[in-house]
């Protein structure tokens, strides 16, 4: 039976290109779909372990935006897709990638994340959600 809870994206809440995405998404998601976590909370390494992955693989050094959807886990270019599809309008048609190898796609994703701190910086500490967007963040 598919999971009922709200589509999650689990980011890296210190890289500066996740948030960027992140306020992407929210400037997109009109119906609100999404909810957010930091890769680094505790909300996140719990909603993890409920899925059974292994929190501490991915928070020392998060290479992947993760999407939590229907009780699964989506990773790399995969959950990128589905993202874009979620927002729906114009963004559907992003899913025009998927026809790509997957191997290609997370050969791309994972270049740009090896790179993402270089070339768009890091932050000290993770994002605060303004009041209007708290419910939002997990």
């Amino acid at each position: 039976m598919p999971d009922s809870a709200p589509d999650t994206i689990l980011f890296d809440g210190v890289c500066n290109l996740c948030n960027g995405f992140v306020q992407f998404v929210i400037r997109h998601d009109s119906e609100g779909r999404f909810r957010f976590a930091a890769l680094q909370s505790d909300a996140a390494r719990t909603l993890l372990a409920t899925h059974g992955v292994a929190p501490a693989d991915l928070t020392a050094e998060p290479d992947s935006v993760l999407l939590l959807s229907g009780g699964r886990v989506y990773s790399h270019s995969t959950a990128v897709l589905r993202i874009a599809r979620g927002l729906g309008g114009v963004w559907r048609l992003a899913g025009v990638g998927g026809v790509l190898p997957r191997t290609w796609r997370d050969a791309l994703y994972r270049f740009v994340a090896r790179h993402r701190y270089r070339w768009f910086g890091r932050r000290e500490s993770c994002m605060l959600p303004t009041p209007a967007l708290k419910a939002r963040f997990l």
